[in-house]
């Protein structure tokens, strides 16, 4: 077998091999999603969860030029990190203008969450709670049963 058809070859089991952890890393993430305060609000009743999606769906629509140069800056230091030459002050502050738009984002979600949650239901509030203690890789305290 010449050489060139030996390193193709091997190119090729490298990226199918790759592809094959990837989707797998994928299909498992997705079957367990994270919990966040996000995610929690998919299990509000019906009306709730609306309205809690709306008001984060409002918060990111108010956010988009905040988010949208986050992803220029990150943009600019993925091309920064390909030079030659790295420019470490240059890369510093692209990552940080991506911090600064990541956390801005952040606050104004969160903003909302605690907006929602001041006028929701103990109930309600309760489900965030639990989103929370599983975020921190605490259990959720289990309700008491009650006897018949």
């Amino acid at each position: 077998m010449s050489p060139r058809l030996v390193a193709a070859s091997l190119v090729l089991n490298v990226f199918l091999i790759g592809a094959l952890a990837g989707g797998t890393g994928w299909l498992i993430g997705k079957s367990n999603p994270g919990y966040s305060l996000e995610s929690a609000g998919g299990r509000l009743p019906a009306a709730d969860r609306k309205v809690f999606r709306q008001a984060l769906r409002e918060a990111r629509r108010e956010s988009r030029d905040v988010i949208i140069d986050g992803q220029a800056a990150r943009r600019e230091a993925a091309n920064l990190l390909q030079q030659p030459i790295l420019d470490s002050n240059a890369l510093a502050a692209a990552l940080e203008r991506a911090r600064n738009a990541d956390v801005t984002v952040r606050t104004r979600l969160e903003q909302r969450i605690i907006e929602f949650a001041a006028s929701s239901s103990p109930e309600d509030r309760q489900l965030l709670a639990d989103a929370l203690l599983r975020r921190t890789g605490r259990q959720p305290p289990m309700p008491a049963k009650k006897s018949p």
